[in-house]
């Protein structure tokens, strides 16, 4: 059988039937899988080639020649454009569906379980108007508008928004409204290429059951005349606007946020209620950007885990204490481990503010805090970046051996690859994974996989323990 040879640039016809985790349709043509961005399983569309390899091509939409029953139309104006969603074009029940799948896969491919124990997606309680914290890059336009807004998808063009149907609605005023003003003040935007300017991006922030905001500009140097006066006024103007501030980021680089962060007026966090406590969290806090999410996942974890009040607890990667203090009301002792000192100090006063002093926060890579461990604990907690853990944690958590382990994941693919090292041998087994939706309208999924000690190797722990 001759084989076909795809051309750059050719057109073909391809039935979608899978989505990607990066978001993008998957279809198949002359035995080769082609990538489509803006597509829908049940979809068949004409697609126009744009790279060719020997096993797979990236196309795009050029036609839809029937539509697949899952699509509807998009909630957002720039939806096909902008880069901030992949999904506004799928219906969200299907979504759930997609990201369930995206979790059975990663699992069953690059963990090697069979049949994993995966339940259905914890479905958002809206699809839209959620995300609590929003950071938008600015430009000035070649008539010389600053705007603000997310990227067009695969470029590094901007566009621009004055309302964005995913962040809480709450902060769409103050995203169309800003920017006039900077426009006013004639304060200089920065130009990534020559590394010149003053303003970087703009973030905001919402409490989103206290409904207290935060408004932080990113610049270059400290250098902003006038920002005393003009913060002065977006606080008269935002009644829910408690603290305006500056994030440095003088460097060249991708990262939104610098290491240091001034007030500069009002206060320099605001208030949330998550899980019935209150926290402080200020402009580069790490926080879950959908609050009510994560309190359901939460309310899953302490179900499953049917804490009776004797255990020891470790909470790695611990942030800011947004699981490690709700679990710590249920537990003997709990341990907070973190790698950030700001996020310790902000863990540390959250505990004083809410009354709880059964905990203990340390600051410290993890897989060299793990090891140091006085006493094997009874729970492990693991919520580690999207790199997954060190492999030196995985090896500790083996040979400490505590009898349940949580791994609360934002990445599946490196969630699958540490359960496949910490179920190896049949140490551990995994009992349930729950995905949750934090991320509407977007590919992302997180997902809490519990695991068990199998009672083979309850009785031959053999770790050497030293006091930290």
């Amino acid at each position: 059988m001759t084989k076909i040879i795809w051309q750059q640039g050719e057109l073909i016809e391809v039935t979608i039937a899978n989505l990607s985790d990066t978001g993008d349709g998957v279809g198949r043509a002359d035995e080769r899988v082609v990538f489509v961005p803006d597509t829908v399983p049940g979809d068949r569309a004409l697609i126009r080639l744009l790279h060719v390899k020997p096993k797979y091509g990236h196309g795009k939409l050029q036609e839809l020649l029937s539509s697949s029953p899952h699509r509807i139309r998009p909630s957002c104006i720039v939806a096909d454009k902008c880069g901030g969603c992949q999904w506004q074009h799928i219906n969200y029940d299907y979504q759930l569906v997609a990201k369930q799948n995206q979790v059975i896969q990663a699992l069953e491919r690059i963990g090697g379980f069979l049949q994993p124990p995966v339940d259905p997606v914890l479905a958002a309680a809206s699809a839209l108007s959620y995300r609590n914290k929003s950071t938008y890059p600015l430009l000035l336009s070649a008539t010389g508008q600053v705007q603000a807004g997310y990227y067009q998808k695969g470029s590094h063009q901007l566009i621009n928004l004055n309302q964005c149907p995913v962040q809480d609605s709450r902060l769409n005023p103050l995203l169309a409204e800003v920017k006039q003003d900077i426009q006013q003040r004639g304060w200089r935007i920065y130009d990534e290429q020559r590394h010149q300017g003053q303003i970087r991006h703009l973030g905001l922030r919402i409490g989103r059951h206290t409904g207290e905001m935060l408004l932080t500009l990113v610049v270059k140097d400290w250098n902003l005349s006038g920002i005393e006066t003009q913060a002065q006024e977006w606080l008269k103007r935002y009644p829910q606007l408690v603290g305006v501030s500056l994030n440095r980021n003088s460097d060249r680089t991708n990262a939104i946020f610098g290491s240091e962060t001034r007030c500069i007026a009002g206060v320099p966090h605001l208030r949330e209620n998550f899980a019935g406590l209150e926290f402080q969290v200020r402009p580069d806090t790490f926080f879950q950007v959908y609050t009510e999410t994560a309190e359901a996942l939460l309310q899953v974890i302490e179900s499953e885990l049917n804490l009776q009040g004797h255990e020891l607890l470790v909470d790695a990667y611990c942030g800011i204490g947004t699981l490690t203090l709700p679990l710590a009301k249920k537990v003997r002792i709990a341990t907070g481990l973190e790698v950030q000192p700001a996020a310790v100090e902000q863990a540390i006063l959250n505990a004083h503010r809410n009354g709880i002093d059964n905990v203990t926060f340390i600051v410290g890579a993890v897989e060299k805090l793990l090891p140091k461990m006085g006493t094997i604990p009874e729970v492990v907690i693991l919520d580690p970046p999207r790199k997954g853990c060190d492999r030196a944690v995985i090896d500790t958590l083996r040979q400490l051996k505590p009898s349940r382990i949580v791994y609360v994941s934002c990445k599946v693919a490196t969630l699958a690859r540490d359960l496949k090292l910490l179920c190896q041998d049949g140490q551990y087994t995994i009992t349930r994974v729950q995905p949750a939706d934090f991320f509407p309208q977007t590919a992302h999924v997180e997902a809490a996989a519990f695991l068990v000690l199998s009672d083979l190797h309850k009785d031959s722990n053999s770790f050497a323990k030293t006091e930290i």
